[in-house]
């Protein structure tokens, strides 16, 4: 063997009780697997195991790292905490496929997620579709001396819905023609033959949302013709969640399409309490023969850019035009009245408490005296009504700014997680001076926190819901689980000590308690340590 485990508590992926055994590895795949009182194998490298977990390598099913990987081949965000795959293209926003004119829109509407506004030239954006993208993770750090010239960690795409209207459709909050409806589909259809997974969709976000459910539906149609899966952030986590869900529940029903939920929660002060009612129209949803699961991220506050907020008419015509209604002083005043009175769809229809909006990160220097601090803070300090200073911050920082919401509950966040068809995102935003915890913690903190200190989970639970059930939704034959002749992506971990470094003061410290991991049988984490290697590539649908 090229490097046998010796001695590892194996926690297969199975959520079935761990066992004690040595795992060999070779040509990348998990060669030999011999339990105590069985005869060892051999290899070229031993490692010792004892008093260490060998898993199955996590996968985020909920990823902003479209240009991070590009930008970034440590990416130890992700890679220091176990995570061997990330799915990418989520909330109906991402980079592909596109042409000239979609990609520079798409780039600056979502600079708060990933950077790479226009005039960023960081990375060159080279491609159009999805396969040139998928290609070009493959090649990502060719010829620069790494041992691999792809990625730190595999991906996976989805097709983005919102993007596939902003080049069919544009800006415009209208339905699509017939015409475009067929060109959307053909965009889709074109994106699943070049490899994507599946769809998403950021249905409360332009000009995503501005598409009818029987326009989804043809689309949904679509990628179930390729196996594909649905992953819908919805249109409401507030007031209206449990309608929001039961819609999309009933227009996958329609399209026969599988359905993965984005970060399933149930968030604001009119969900607190709820989630039984949301297990429960699931648990009638699959009791019926839908194909559903879901993922969570195990924290409370959520994160998006501040620009979400606003309501959707605030939003049509692109970033150029919500920046032209911020500086006219009447429709900015409208746009006030809509989110503090009314409650704007952006902030899913509840009315916006500027104290639980706290800035993480802004795209323009000169502003960061705002990170860190809520709106409301920041707008009394400088003796200002709360929209004046969000308005100011939205016009000098051209949309870029990224906001943790306040608005989450603990006992809902437990609820949703102990759920037979849950898997774990971090739907983890990397920019910004103070990110999320969740970017860099999301799964130690599953590990430490939930499994180990509550008990909500129990170890080897834990596990199943971070390895072999995204890999059954993603219909990978080969990962999630320790089997022989499954690929070696894994992670050895220490039970008693696992935990996410991650604070909300101090988001970038990494975890404790993950010494090992390996992608494809190569240690892209060693002692704890970040090597040289750059083992991932692009996981592309098959069949």
């Amino acid at each position: 063997m090229d490097l046998v485990i010796r001695d590892a508590r194996v926690i297969d992926g199975t959520g079935g009780p761990s066992y004690r055994a040595d795992v060999g590895i070779e040509d990348g795949r998990i060669a030999a697997i011999r339990r105590e009182g069985e005869p060892r194998p051999s290899g070229a490298r031993v490692l010792d195991a004892a008093g260490l977990a060998l898993s199955p390598g996590f996968i985020d099913m909920h990823a902003h790292s479209d240009l991070a990987l590009l930008r970034d081949p440590e990416h130890t965000a992700k890679a220091a905490q176990g995570v061997t795959l990330e799915v990418i293209g989520q909330d109906g926003l991402s980079y592909a496929p596109v042409d000239d004119t979609t990609l520079a829109q798409v780039r600056q509407a979502i600079t708060g997620w990933n950077g790479g506004a226009p005039g960023d030239t960081t990375i060159d954006f080279d491609w159009r579709t999805v396969g040139e993208y998928l290609d070009r993770l493959d090649r990502a750090f060719e010829g620069q001396g790494f041992d691999g010239g792809g990625i730190a960690v595999n991906a996976a795409y989805l097709v983005p819905q919102g993007t596939v209207r902003m080049y069919a459709v544009g800006w415009d909050d209208r339905p699509a023609t017939d015409a475009e409806l067929a060109r959307m589909k053909r965009l889709v259809a074109e994106s699943m033959e070049q490899g994507a997974v599946g769809m998403s969709s950021g249905l409360t976000y332009t000009p995503g949302m501005y598409a009818a459910d029987s326009e989804l539906t043809e689309l949904c149609r679509v990628v179930a013709g390729y196996d594909g899966y649905y992953c819908p952030h919805h249109r409401s986590y507030g007031a209206g969640a449990l309608q929001a869900y039961e819609e999309m529940v009933t227009l996958t029903r329609d399209a026969g399409c599988a359905l993965h939920l984005a970060h399933a929660t149930m968030n604001f002060g009119v969900n607190k309490g709820r989630a039984p009612e949301l297990l429960t129209l699931l648990d009638e949803a699959l009791a019926s023969g839908a194909d559903i699961s879901l993922d969570t991220y195990p924290y409370t506050p959520g994160c998006t850019t501040l620009v979400a907020m606003l309501p959707s008419w605030a939003s049509e015509g692109g970033p150029d035009a919500i920046l032209e209604r911020l500086r006219d002083g009447a429709t900015a005043e409208r746009i006030r009245h809509h989110m503090e009175v009314i409650g704007a769809d952006g902030c899913h229809g509840v009315p916006i408490e500027w104290d639980t909006i706290e800035i993480s990160g802004v795209s323009t220097p000169g502003l960061a005296d705002h990170v860190g601090r809520t709106v409301a803070d920041s707008a009394a300090r400088a003796g200002e009504a709360p929209w004046t200073t969000a308005r100011r911050l939205l016009i000098e920082d051209r949309l870029g700014s990224t906001i943790l919401q306040h608005v989450g509950h603990e006992e809902n966040v437990r609820q949703i997680m102990r759920h037979r068809v849950h898997t774990g995102g971090s739907d983890g935003i990397l920019q910004g001076a103070k990110p999320h915890p969740r970017a860099y913690g999301t799964f130690p903190h599953y590990l430490g926190r939930y499994a180990r200190e509550l008990g909500v989970l129990t170890l080897e639970e834990c596990v199943a819901h971070l390895t072999a059930r995204p890999a059954a939704r993603l219909r990978l034959r080969d990962r999630g689980l320790i089997r022989e002749g499954y690929r070696a992506d894994l992670v050895l971990f220490d039970p008693d000590t696992v935990a996410a470094g991650s604070t909300f003061e101090a988001p970038r410290t990494p975890p404790v308690g993950i010494p090992h991991v390996l992608i494809d049988g190569r240690f892209v984490i060693e002692d704890g340590r970040r090597t040289h290697v750059l083992a991932g590539r692009s996981v592309r649908r098959t069949g």
